[in-house]
């Protein structure tokens, strides 16, 4: 036992593996050979029986075609007969004719010669019933009937004999059978205990020094670092583990001082950093207390549209009026959602404000369904898209450059559609911008400061669904127009 503990962990528990595997198979091949035995004595019981049957049929198919063959006188029942009176032939062929003093032998000897000779007056009824020899046939036909009748009888009689005796055979084969089932039960039994007891005995033997470890790892899992291994006998893996172990807690307890020692200082440093950020936080938010307060533009840009008013340039008037809408709207608006009234209203407002900038050059028409008008929507969406349209499709194409925006319903969605016959876009570009990579040229013309991955990340947010926006375009200089599709959900 101690010689076998000392070997490695893995040829231990692949020796016990193999051992009770061999037990197993063994018992196995014993209870396979034993059973195969007696199913084949069991099979071979009424094998006799078998043969007659298989006889009596082959007598009487003879006979039904020898009859039909005298009543119809046809090729197809001629070749019946010639058929069943060959399967006559082996199976009578197969009878033992040995001269013994045996009462079962004397009859297959009887039944194999009446066999043959009915086999002979069969020819010669259907040769002279072939020659159309009225007065043979028919005695020939009633000596073979009366032969025919005589074999029936001899093989009944013979199958009722076998079949007492192949009965009492087959009692006693099925009473040996049980007996081997109790016995090979029995077997199987206590080869089961056998293998059980071993197993559990090495098992144990090998399991215990692991247990110990695994009682050492649990207290080091609490935190007790000070425990000490007990040294194992055994030089297997178990105790290279237990050993390595011992110098894993010893190493843990010198590296849990040095990572106090060293959180301690990260804690300082930590602290420090916290302060700094504070102050810096703290310097930003008094910068940005410092910038134009939006109430005191409010207020000017409306002084100076009553001014332009007092002095009749209605124009001067409704521009400034417009800015200071549009700015109140950026500014002051900081709810999730508006409805697309709003949004549309401040489009309408950035568009004058391009025309008086650009000297009306922008075109703009809507088309709006105001039934729709009220559906909620993510504020700052279309005002965005429009900036882009103007900027990056329409700009450089003078009064020639139109905007286009609708309103209307599809399905159970809301579409608002912003389109253009810019510069149009490249299929790549379309892709790039809808998987949030876009290329920006922050020098180009205006910058609001809202990309389109802000936009399309708003609308799908809202929306729940990843195809809430489409862009659509044939390439440059065909276009382009942006499609936002919204659940139906009223304000």
């Amino acid at each position: 036992m101690n010689r076998l503990l000392n070997k490695p962990l893995q040829f231990k528990i692949i020796s016990i593996c193999v051992v009770a595997n061999i037990i197993i198979f063994i018992m196995n091949i014993f209870l396979l050979v034993g059973i195969n035995s007696m199913s084949d004595d069991m099979a071979m019981v009424y094998a006799d029986n078998k043969s007659l049957n298989e006889l009596s049929d082959a007598l009487t198919q003879v006979q039904d075609s020898m009859t039909e063959f005298l009543s119809s006188k046809t090729s197809a029942s001629l070749e019946n007969y010639y058929r069943s009176a060959g399967r006559l032939q082996d199976h009578a062929g197969e009878l033992d004719d040995k001269v013994t003093d045996l009462s079962f032998n004397r009859m297959e000897r009887n039944i194999k010669n009446m066999s043959q000779k009915y086999l002979q007056e069969v020819d010669k009824t259907i040769e002279a019933k072939r020659g159309r020899n009225v007065e043979k046939y028919r005695g020939y036909y009633e000596e073979a009937t009366q032969l025919y009748e005589d074999i029936d009888s001899y093989i009944t009689s013979l199958n009722l004999e076998l079949f007492v005796v192949n009965s009492k055979n087959y009692t006693i084969l099925s009473r040996a059978f049980k007996n081997f089932e109790v016995i090979g039960l029995g077997v199987i039994t206590l080869v089961m205990v056998g293998n059980v007891i071993v197993i559990t005995s090495f098992v144990g033997a090998i399991i215990f020094p692991l247990k110990r470890l695994a009682n050492s790892a649990y207290e080091v899992g609490k935190g007790n670092f000070d425990i000490e291994l007990p040294e194992l006998p055994q030089n297997d893996e178990v105790g290279i583990v237990n050993n390595a172990f011992s110098k894993m807690v010893i190493s843990i307890r010198q590296y849990i001082e040095q990572l106090k020692e060293s959180m301690e200082k990260e804690r300082y440093m930590q602290e420090k950093e916290l302060m700094m950020e504070a102050h810096l936080k703290d310097a930003q938010l008094k910068y940005l207390q410092a910038q134009i307060n939006p109430h005191f533009l409010f207020n000017t840009l409306n002084a100076g549209a009553q001014l332009a008013m007092m002095e009749g340039a209605d124009k001067t008037y409704e521009y400034v009026q417009t800015v200071a809408d549009f700015f109140r709207y950026n500014v002051k608006n900081h709810k999730d959602d508006v409805t697309i009234r709003e949004e549309v209203n401040l489009v309408d407002n950035y568009i004058r404000i391009l025309n008086v900038r650009f000297s009306g050059d922008i075109g703009y028409d809507t088309q709006l369904d105001k039934r729709l008008l009220d559906i909620r929507m993510p504020n700052m969406i279309l005002q965005p898209i429009v900036e882009n349209a103007v900027n990056h499709g329409i700009r450089e194409m003078g009064d020639e450059g139109h905007i286009f925006l609708r309103v209307y319903r599809e399905d159970n969605n809301v579409c608002i559609s912003v389109k253009d016959n810019g510069k149009g876009m490249r299929p790549e570009d379309i892709e790039n911008i809808m998987n949030g990579n876009p290329v920006y040229n922050e020098n180009r013309y205006d910058n609001n400061g809202i990309a389109m991955d802000n936009v399309i990340s708003r609308l799908r947010l809202f929306a729940g669904v990843q195809d809430v926006l489409e862009i659509k375009s044939d390439g440059p200089g065909t276009g382009c127009e942006v499609i936002i599709r919204l659940p139906m959900n009223e304000g």
